[in-house]
């Protein structure tokens, strides 16, 4: 049950800058509420109020509003006209589609002098014989009844018939009333027989979970609808509530946390998976560098505070905003020499990963030596180290290898000799001895 309350008229005056004493029109329309209280208290000065689509039984509580001109209740329960004496400035009721069956009530606005608009359009009361002709003649200030002007020809017809109209108008209202009774301990019996039913079925639901299914569910909602019954404040208020119970569970079961389905990355047999979970657009190429280049086309405005990026030797793992984007690579990539990178003018992001196999390996430097005979010796030992290179020739064409070089056209140039290496030390010249002979046969000293 919905009650009118401070912060609930504060709310409805937003255009009085939250102010309610001195508000002057107040709409409460679509509130489930099931009592007027209160508003002839706070809202002394009203003119207009709307309390439409609502649920109230009874008129009462605005006897105090004196300049109270226009109230509208209409798609509400009430049955009776009354405790409208009081407003004084009231032109206009509305009561459309309510369950007014007591058509006598309308005599009770005969005290409200001012009222020029009446509407019951919707009303048991409207199908009596003679219903217009009745109110018509008991409200001599009304103009309008039901959105039709009164002439005064009708009006004068209605005064001369209102006796005969009155009888046939109370007796039509006494069966309904005689009705109305045996649909209220109709629907008290079957409001206690649903109430029993209901916790046979959650007990029998307790004991065997599997009644509970949607599709019974469903089956009930169905069933609920799609019986008749009339149309009576007991039905609308059943409706309501099963409307408002229905509502209620589905606030339970979006407070409940909801059980996440694992995700599945890599299967039971170690095979990876590719994943797009944000739905992101992406491409995947590869450089001159012997690197991959994996641009992901991530969300314009999003801080890169929300991007988590794992890469493996074997597949890439972004997540955005906890959903995740996973690509299988074709090749085997360098996880520590990876680089991640955000364009400020997309914004997308931008991967380079480093092939781990087939890139350019750069030449071992030598080291450079510091002497003649120490460059000498690394010249020689590369030189064993790669081995002799020879060319084969057939035996049969050794004697014409001479003729090889015409003659005449041997080449001037004598053959390249190497330069002695310098001597480190110094060699003291000796004076010859007068006795020494010099033995052509006897080799010179080096």
């Amino acid at each position: 049950m919905v009650r009118i309350s401070e912060d609930l008229i504060r709310r409805g005056a937003e255009h009085n800058n939250g102010e309610i004493f001195s508000l002057e029109e107040v709409s409460l329309h679509q509130q489930d509420i099931e009592r007027i209280e209160h508003i002839d208290k706070w809202c002394r000065d009203l003119k207009i109020l709307y309390l439409q689509n609502n649920l109230i039984p009874k008129i009462e509580n605005v006897g105090r509003l004196k300049k109270l001109e226009y109230l509208n209740l209409a798609l509400n329960n009430t049955e009776v006209i009354e405790n409208l004496e009081g407003c004084e400035s009231l032109q206009k009721l509305d009561l459309t589609v309510n369950f007014v069956g007591k058509l006598s009530s309308v005599e009770s606005l005969k005290q409200n002098v001012l009222l020029r608009e009446l509407y019951l359009v919707g009303n048991p009361c409207t199908e009596f014989h003679g219903y217009r002709q009745y109110v018509v003649a008991c409200l001599p200030q009304l103009q309008r009844l039901d959105g039709k002007e009164i002439r005064r020809g009708e009006r004068i017809q209605a005064l001369q018939e209102l006796d005969a109209v009155r009888r046939h108008v109370l007796e039509q209202e006494a069966e309904y009333l005689e009705k109305r009774e045996e649909q209220k301990r109709s629907a008290l019996t079957v409001m206690i027989i649903s109430h029993r039913l209901l916790s046979e079925n959650q007990n029998g639901t307790h004991q065997n979970p599997e009644s509970s299914s949607k599709a019974h569910t469903e089956d009930k909602e169905k069933e609920f609808w799609e019986k008749p019954c009339p149309f009576t404040t007991e039905s609308r208020l059943e409706a309501h509530r099963h409307l408002e119970d229905k509502r209620r569970a589905k606030e339970k079961e979006r407070e409940k946390p909801k059980t996440k389905t694992p995700r599945t990355l890599i299967t039971a047999d170690g095979r990876v998976l590719n994943i797009n979970e944000p739905k992101l657009d992406f491409s995947l190429t590869e450089d001159e560098n012997n690197c991959m280049r994996l641009e992901i086309h991530v969300y314009r405005h999003m801080d890169t505070s929300l991007l988590d990026m794992d890469v493996q030797p074997t597949y890439v793992r972004v997540t955005v905003k906890g959903k995740v984007f996973q690509l299988v690579l074709p090749a085997e990539v360098k996880p520590d020499s990876s680089t991640a990178q955000r364009s400020q003018t997309t914004s997308h992001l931008l991967l380079i990963l480093p092939l781990a196999h087939g890139e350019i390996k750069p030449k071992k430097p030598i080291a450079r030596p510091t002497s003649v005979t120490s460059k000498h010796n690394i010249k020689k030992g590369t030189r064993e180290a790669q081995g002799r290179e020879l060319l084969e020739v057939d035996p049969g064409l050794t004697g014409s290898l001479a003729n090889i070089v015409p003659k005449g056209m041997e080449s001037s140039h004598k053959p390249l000799q190497l330069s002695q290496p310098h001597q480190c030390c110094v060699v003291e010249e000796r004076p010859v001895s007068k006795d020494f002979v010099d033995d052509p046969e006897v080799p010179p000293l080096m």
